[in-house]
């Protein structure tokens, strides 16, 4: 679960504490529960997941024919964005070939996306999905349980093109279990993007240990939110975007 601090007030604070927040990616409305009553920080929207999805919105990512994963995904945004992103080219090719009767061997599918948490979130996160995803996109997107390091056999070893996570980076004693996560997730081809705020000297060493670990690069850096992206493949992997 993307579990992060807040240290401000005021209208921010109430805006967090809201049962809903809305945004608009990918030419639809989203209303997004948030479940801070019942979940706390875990379960409401941060700038991250906001920043991150604005990125992938922009074309950062090839997300067609994609098998995706979001971890700690809280209120599942960021998931529900991809999975809306990756529909795109394909789902209006699909629609076309059938209008015309053309019958195409290979045609572009849409993104195939899990969004993970702790057992805890699946509630609030199956009915996001379920309330903002249209039902051909909503086929292609699983929500399912993840507890980091823990009972990863479950999950195919390297079956994912991209992982995501957006402000999963803080608690120290979870840094471990992230790490054999994406080591578990990811194959040589496996770009990971994580989003973040560097609050502390810890998420900075998180950093250190991922490079001992994948190549490692910062690809975008949003000065309003003071939120960074980066890029990580299995080490001896140096592509870009």
């Amino acid at each position: 679960m993307a579990l992060v601090p807040y240290a401000g007030g005021g209208g921010a604070l109430a805006a967090l504490r809201s049962p809903a927040a809305t945004f608009r990616f990918a030419g639809r409305p989203l209303r997004i529960r948030q479940g801070w009553a019942q979940l706390g920080v875990a379960a409401v929207v941060w700038d991250a997941a906001v920043v991150l999805s604005t990125f992938l919105e922009a074309g950062g990512v090839d997300l067609q024919d994609r098998d995706v994963v979001e971890l700690g995904a809280g209120t599942g945004l960021l998931g529900i964005v991809a999975a809306l992103l990756g529909e795109g080219r394909g789902c209006a090719l699909r629609r076309a070939c059938a209008w015309l009767c053309v019958r195409l061997t290979r045609v572009p599918t849409g993104a195939r996306v899990t969004i993970t948490d702790r057992a805890a979130a699946l509630e609030l996160l199956e009915a996001n999905v379920q309330e903002n995803l249209p039902p051909e996109v909503r086929a292609r997107a699983t929500v399912r349980e993840l507890t980091w390091g823990k009972d990863l056999g479950a999950f195919p070893a390297g079956a994912f093109d991209l992982v995501l996570g957006s402000d999963i980076v803080y608690l120290e004693e979870t840094f471990a279990d992230l790490l054999r996560t994406l080591e578990h997730l990811c194959a040589e081809h496996t770009l990971v993007l994580l989003s973040c705020r560097l609050r502390y000297e810890r998420d900075r060493r998180f950093l250190r240990m991922l490079r001992e670990r994948f190549s490692v690069q910062e690809v975008h850096y949003d000065a309003r939110t003071d939120v960074h992206i980066y890029q990580a493949r299995k080490a001896g992997r140096k592509d870009e975007i």
